[in-house]
C-alpha cells in the first residue's frame, strides 16, 4: 500500500531528477519565447473585446474611438518592453521586480510589488482559463454550462504538467503557442489582402445595433469612459514583467537571452494586438455585456440577443476564414489552448518569485523548496489553490474578473521603474567611463519614460476600476504585505531568540533521568537499559500509581527483578497521568534550576494506521506536554512490534522543505 502513492506520482510526474541536472532544465530562447510569453501573446483574445464592451456603453458612436484606443496601448506596451529591457540585464538572480524595489527604495517598497505580483498572477491563471473555457463554449453548449468546472479541471491538469518541471512544461508548451501565432498572423495577413481586393467583410455581428446605457456621454463622462476602455485594453501588457522573474530559466548569457526574448515578445504581441483590433473595427464586429451597461439588439425582432455571442476574435476568424472554414475551426482552438497555455507564465513567474520571498523569511520556508522534478512544487500547488477558489467565487467570468485584473502588475511597473531611475542614478555617481556613461543614461531615459508613462496608467486603472471591482484587490494587495511582514517579523524574532549565548555553551550541573514505567514488560526494560548507558548523574523509575493494587503488584514486580534502578510510585486521587508526572519534573527542577532532567518514553512502534490508535496515547499526550517544560529533555524509546516488519525498506518521502533546498 506504501508504495502505491509514489507509484502514481512517478506516472504523474515523471522520476526525481537530481540537483546537478538543474542545468538541463535551462531554456533557448526558442522555448523561453512561448514560455514567457504566453500570457502577453493570449491577450488578444480579450483585451480588444474588453475595448469594444466598455465603449458599447456609449452606444454604436463610441466604436469610432477604437482605433485610438488601441494604439494608446501600443504605445504603452512598446515602453513597458522597453523599459523591462533594462531591467533584465541589470537584474538577473529572478527576483524582478521585487528585487529592484527593495535594492534601490527599500524592503518594504519591495514587499508592495511583491504583493501585487503575487496577486496578479493569481489573476492571470483565473482569467487565462476562464477566457479559454468561454472560447471552447462556442463549440459545446455542455462546457459554457459547466464551465467552472470545466476551468477547474483545466487548472488541475496545467497543475500536473508544471509539476513535471520547467524544461518539459516548456516544450509541450512551445508548439501550441508557436502553432496560435502562426494562425493568427495568416487571419491578419489573409484578412488584409481580401479587404483590398475589395471583399465585403462584415462580421456576424455587424448588422446588430449597440444600446448603451451612456448613449451620447460627451465632455468629462465621455473622457472617463474613453479612459475606462483604455484601462481595459492594457489587459494586453499582462505578462511582460513574467520574464523579469524568469531570468534564471534563461541559457547563458542569461541577461542578453532574456533581453533579446522580450523584444521578440513585444514586436509579436504588438503586431497581433493591432492586427486583430483592425480587423475586429474594419468588419464592425462587435461586442455586448449588459452587466456592464451595454447590450446588443437584434434590428429585426428588438431582441437582446447578448448572451450567445461568440467572442471577437472568433467572430474576426469567422469572418476572414469565411471561404475557408477548417483555418477558422484551426484559429478558434488555438485561441483556446493558448489562453489554456497562458496560465503558464503565472506558473513560472510566481513559484519563481514566491521562492526569493521565502528565501527573504517573508513567506514560509518550505515555498523555497524544490521539488523531485526540480521545480518549485509548493509555490505551483499555492497557486493553483488560490487560482481555483477566485474561479468558484467569481464563477469563472471573464468580464468580473477582467476588473480586477492589471491594478497589480501596473502598480510593480511603477515601484519597478522608479527603483530603476534610482539604480542608474547610483551608478552615474560613481562611473567614469564616458561610453559606459552615456549608455547608463540612455536607460535612465528609458525607465523615466516608463515611470511617467505606467504612473499615469496606473492612476486610470485605479480611478476607472476601482468601483467596478478593483477595491478588492486595493485590499488583497496590502492584506497580503501585513502577512508577509507578519512571517518576516516572526523569523527575525525566532532568530534572535535562538541566538547562543554564553549559558548555553555551559554544561548542566548534572542529568536528572526519570524513566516512565507502565507496566514490566520489554519495552520498559529496554528503556531503563539505554537511560543507564547515558550514565546519568541520578537515575529513577516513576510510576503513576491510579489503582493502589496494580501499583504494589508493579513494586513487586520490580524488586523481583532486583534492578539497581529504584521506583518511585506517584500518588493519582483523581486518576490522571499527565498531570503527577509534569508535577513530579517541574518539582524536581525547582530544587535543582542547573540540573537537566531528560524523561525517557517507552513506545510501540507500529505497521499499521488502526494500532496508533490503540497504543501510545499516554505517551504522545504526556510527550506533548513535557515539550513546553524549560530544562527538560525528552526521549522516545521505540520497541518495534511484529507489525512494524512490513514496514522495514519502505522508501520515505522527504517532507517539504526538510531535505530538498532551492538555489541559494
Amino acid at each position: 500500500m506504501s508504495k502505491v502513492p509514489d507509484v502514481a506520482k512517478r506516472l504523474l510526474l515523471g522520476r526525481a531528477l537530481r540537483s546537478a541536472q538543474a542545468h538541463e532544465q535551462l531554456l533557448p530562447k526558442r522555448i523561453a519565447l512561448p514560455v514567457f510569453a504566453s500570457d502577453a501573446l493570449s491577450s488578444v483574445a480579450y483585451a480588444p473585446q474588453e475595448i469594444l464592451i466598455t465603449l458599447g456603453i456609449a452606444g454604436l458612436a463610441g466604436y469610432a474611438f477604437t482605433p485610438w484606443v488601441a494604439a494608446a496601448v501600443i504605445l504603452i506596451l512598446l515602453v513597458v518592453v522597453a523599459s523591462y529591457r533594462q531591467n533584465v540585464r541589470a537584474y538577473q538572480s529572478g527576483g524582478g521586480d521585487f528585487e529592484v524595489a527593495t535594492t534601490n527604495l527599500g524592503g518594504n517598497w519591495g514587499l508592495v510589488v511583491a504583493s501585487a505580483l503575487l496577486v496578479d498572477y493569481v489573476l492571470t491563471v483565473a482569467v487565462s482559463i476562464s477566457s479559454a473555457v468561454e472560447n471552447l463554449g462556442a463549440f459545446s453548449d455542455l462546457i459554457h454550462e459547466h464551465k467552472v468546472g470545466f476551468a477547474i479541471l483545466i487548472v488541475v491538469l496545467l497543475t500536473l504538467l508544471n509539476l513535471r518541471g520547467l524544461k518539459e512544461s516548456g516544450i509541450a508548451f512551445a508548439i501550441p503557442t508557436y502553432l496560435f501565432m502562426f494562425a493568427v498572423f495568416a487571419m491578419m495577413i489573409w484578412g488584409f489582402i481580401r479587404l483590398a481586393a475589395g471583399a465585403d467583410l462584415k462580421a456576424s455581428t455587424a448588422g446588430l445595433e449597440v444600446q448603451g446605457t451612456a448613449s451620447g456621454v460627451a465632455g468629462a463622462a465621455g473622457i472617463f469612459l474613453l479612459l475606462r476602455a483604455f484601462a481595459s485594453g492594457c489587459a494586453a501588457l499582462t505578462g511582460v514583467e513574467a520574464i523579469s522573474n524568469g531570468v534564471p530559466a534563461f541559457k547563458k548569457p542569461k541577461g542578453q537571452n532574456a533581453a533579446k526574448t522580450l523584444a521578440m515578445l513585444g514586436l509579436v504581441a504588438v503586431t497581433m494586438f493591432g492586427g486583430v483590433s483592425a480587423l475586429a473595427y474594419l468588419t464592425d464586429a462587435k461586442a455586448a455585456d449588459p452587466t456592464h451597461g451595454s447590450r446588443l439588439i437584434d434590428p429585426a425582432t428588438g431582441e437582446d440577443v447578448s448572451k450567445g455571442q461568440n467572442t471577437v476574435i472568433t467572430q474576426v476568424a469567422e469572418t476572414v476564414f469565411s471561404n475557408f472554414t477548417p483555418m477558422y475551426v484551426f484559429l478558434t482552438a488555438m485561441t483556446a489552448l493558448i489562453l489554456i497555455l497562458a496560465a503558464n507564465t503565472a506558473y513560472n513567474g510566481f513559484p519563481v518569485l514566491a521562492s526569493v520571498l521565502a528565501q527573504n523569511r517573508y513567506l514560509p520556508r518550505q515555498l523555497h523548496t524544490r521539488g523531485d522534478r526540480l521545480a518549485f512544487s509548493n509555490g505551483i500547488l499555492m497557486l493553483a489553490g488560490a487560482a481555483i477558489v477566485l474561479m468558484y467565487v467569481f464563477k469563472a467570468d471573464v468580464t468580473r474578473l477582467i476588473q480586477l485584473y492589471i491594478v497589480g502588475v501596473f502598480v510593480s511597473f511603477t515601484i519597478s521603474q522608479t527603483g530603476m531611475v534610482r539604480h542608474w542614478n547610483r551608478l552615474l555617481r560613481t562611473e567614469s567611463d564616458a561610453k559606459r556613461r552615456r549608455e547608463m543614461r540612455t536607460s535612465r531615459l528609458i525607465n523615466s519614460i516608463g515611470l511617467v508613462i505606467t504612473g499615469t496608467v496606473l492612476v486610470i486603472v485605479l480611478i476607472t476600476k476601482f468601483t467596478h471591482g478593483a477595491w478588492i484587490v486595493c485590499i488583497a494587495m496590502p492584506a497580503l504585505f501585513l502577512v508577509m511582514r507578519g512571517i518576516r517579523t516572526h523569523y527575525d524574532r525566532v532568530a534572535v531568540e535562538l541566538e547562543p549565548d554564553e549559558e548555553e555553551y555551559a554544561l548542566p550541573a548534572r542529568n536528572h533521568a526519570i524513566v516512565l514505567v507502565s507496566k514490566v514488560h520489554k519495552p520498559t526494560l529496554r528503556a531503563v537499559a539505554y537511560a543507564r548507558a547515558t550514565r546519568p548523574s541520578i537515575l529513577e523509575a516513576v510510576t503513576v500509581g491510579v489503582d493502589p493494587e496494580e501499583a504494589a503488584q508493579l513494586q513487586d514486580e520490580w524488586h523481583a527483578l532486583d534492578l539497581p534502578v529504584p521506583l518511585k510510585v506517584l500518588d493519582s486521587p483523581y486518576r490522571e497521568i499527565t498531570r503527577p508526572v509534569l508535577d513530579y519534573v517541574r518539582n524536581v527542577r525547582r530544587k535543582s534550576p542547573r540540573d537537566v532532567v531528560t524523561v525517557y518514553i517507552p513506545e510501540y512502534v507500529v505497521g499499521r494506521w488502526w494500532e496508533h490508535l490503540l497504543h501510545n496515547q499516554s505517551a504522545l499526550r504526556l510527550k506533548g506536554r513535557l515539550l513546553f517544560q524549560p530544562g527538560v529533555m525528552v526521549t522516545s524509546v521505540p520497541w518495534q512490534l511484529a507489525s512494524s516488519a512490513r514496514l522495514k525498506g519502505r522508501t520515505e518521502r522527504p517532507a517539504p522543505g526538510s531535505v530538498r533546498r532551492g538555489d541559494q
